[in-house]
């Protein structure tokens, strides 16, 4: 069991996604060829013939804009996949339960970027899986801290958010 809470994209967020992504682009759906997409909508693995999209989203943008932050330069915008319809977000349909994190592979590595309260980039780490709870035991023993962002090295895909408990 995790010590720490992987956020999904917020429901509002997928809406808007859903429609226009955060570069300004069409959702364009398409039914997946087959499994292993890794959804954020539900922080699962994606299935055969489930309806999908790849669309363009800024978390940092995202969270920024509600807490009044301004991330300037750290401002980011990359690849995550969706489903193309509301699909009940994480705990449905088989999430993560038998992982200790969402698409965590032993031997995979990922970035935790750690973000403070004005949106601001600290600093970050690599890790190789397993190890994301050591990597935000770190990041959030910083008071400055207010969130971590999980990356994939490969895509530089987002995976999941966690924030200060």
């Amino acid at each position: 069991m995790s010590l720490y809470t992987p956020r999904a994209v917020e429901p509002a967020a997928l809406a808007a996604l859903r429609s226009v992504d955060d570069a300004g682009r069409p959702c364009l759906p398409y039914a997946a060829e087959e499994d292993g997409d890794p959804l954020r909508c539900c922080l699962r693995p994606g299935r055969a013939g489930e309806r999908i999209a790849l669309v363009s989203y800024a978390p940092l943008r995202r969270w920024a804009a509600a807490a009044g932050a301004a991330p300037g330069a750290y401002d980011e915008v990359g690849p995550v996949f969706v489903h193309a319809e509301e699909c009940g977000g994480p705990g449905s349909s088989g999430a993560w339960e038998e992982e200790a994190y969402p698409f965590e592979r032993a031997g995979a590595l990922r970035t935790v970027r750690r973000y403070g309260t004005d949106g601001r980039i600290l600093g970050g780490r690599l890790v190789e899986l397993p190890g994301l709870d050591e990597a935000f035991a770190e990041a959030f023993a910083d008071p400055a801290v207010a969130l971590v962002h999980v990356r994939a090295v490969e895509y530089g895909c987002f995976h999941f958010e966690v924030r200060r408990p």
